[in-house]
């Protein structure tokens, strides 16, 4: 498929399953024209790129609907300036979208394989401001704390504490959090320094996030509720 035919779908994929659905936020729309999502599927799925569903990339991981990306990215209601934490890389598309919406992004993958290949994507981009780590996302990333947002494409049982602690006061924090079949996307804001208020989006359905603070694999395995 050529460039101009990705695109028309692109775009197409922003008109139809985006703004139809009531994103409004230009920067978020602006986004997610600019950045190419067939850069971040596999090359078997480059047909489906901009499908209205989720897409597998390897390693049991999913590049998300179009749809979710776009919501979750529209509730941390960035502005530009903000230093921003991904728990979750996967494909890196995502972290890709942040890159054009705040002045840094730091992005944790606790697959390496699933990593570097979201850092080649990143340099044939040419996205410089997005810096990718290899470790357990449930820990957040301390060393570059505190974040004024923080976005975690996995669901977790909690929202864990770590990543709480590193959001700053003012900060908006998205994540998913429920049982296997049974997810809430919430957005958690810091508003004193233990003090948090939070709300729920929209029921959702996402791969577990997994570590200390996240699932155990062989408990997300096992549960059947």
């Amino acid at each position: 498929m050529e460039d101009k035919e990705f695109e028309k779908l692109r775009q197409q994929m922003v008109t139809t399953q985006i703004e139809r659905r009531g994103i409004s936020n230009q920067r978020v729309l602006t986004a997610m024209r600019q950045i190419p999502r067939h850069d971040f599927v596999s090359p078997r799925e480059l047909e489906q790129a901009y499908e209205d569903h989720p897409l597998p990339i390897g390693e049991g991981q999913t590049i998300s609907q179009p749809y979710i990306v776009a919501l979750m990215t529209e509730t941390l209601d960035l502005h530009g300036d903000e230093n921003v934490l991904e728990v979750g890389t996967g494909s890196g598309y995502q972290a890709a979208i942040l890159s054009v919406l705040a002045k840094t992004v730091h992005t944790v993958e606790r697959i390496p394989s699933l990593a570097e290949r979201a850092r080649l994507a990143f340099a044939r981009l040419g996205i410089e401001n997005v810096h990718v780590h290899v470790g357990d996302g449930t820990l957040g990333w301390v060393d570059a704390a505190p974040y004024q947002g923080i976005l975690i494409t996995a669901a977790a049982p909690y929202v864990p504490r770590p990543l709480l602690d590193q959001l700053d006061i003012g900060g908006r924090l998205v994540i998913p959090v429920g049982a296997r079949y049974h997810q809430d996307l919430q957005l958690w804001r810091r508003v004193a320094d233990d003090q948090y208020h939070h709300e729920i989006i929209l029921p959702v359905a996402f791969v577990p996030l997994l570590g200390e603070h996240g699932w155990n694999e062989k408990k997300w395995q096992e549960l059947d509720f």
